[in-house]
């Protein structure tokens, strides 16, 4: 009988667990969002300044979230991130529009996509 009841407690820990990870994904990937959504409305306001304020923003944004996600994320999809994030920088800094947009476009599915992947579901588990 103990046995049983410390076997329940680890599956409980380790379900609550993954369902406070998915939940802090989830909260900081839509953060992001909305910070592409602000910058994405600045290009096409032509605020140039702004639009790189906002970017500058979102990278310090991905650089306070993403220090504990290497726990539970995989290092290559989290680096795809990095390097999207660094093309709309210099995008946006350069005042290219059509790539500005296509980048933040590529940045928001790829963020948007992380809780969605890692959420405790049955398609996932099998």
């Amino acid at each position: 009988m103990r046995l049983l009841a410390g076997l329940l407690v680890v599956v409980a820990a380790v379900v609550s667990l993954g369902l406070w990870v998915n939940h802090s994904l989830d909260s900081a990937a839509k953060m992001m969002d909305q910070n592409i959504k602000q910058i994405t409305e600045e290009i096409n306001r032509s605020n140039w300044d702004e639009a790189y304020n906002q970017t500058v923003a979102l990278e310090k944004t991905w650089n306070q979230k993403e220090k504990w996600w290497p726990i539970v994320l995989e290092h290559q999809e989290m680096d795809n991130i990095k390097f999207s994030m660094a093309k709309a920088k210099e995008y946006v800094k350069s005042r290219d529009k059509v790539l500005s947009l296509g980048q933040l476009s590529e940045l928001k599915l790829m963020i948007m996509h992380l809780p969605e992947k890692e959420a405790v579901n049955l398609k996932n588990i099998l």
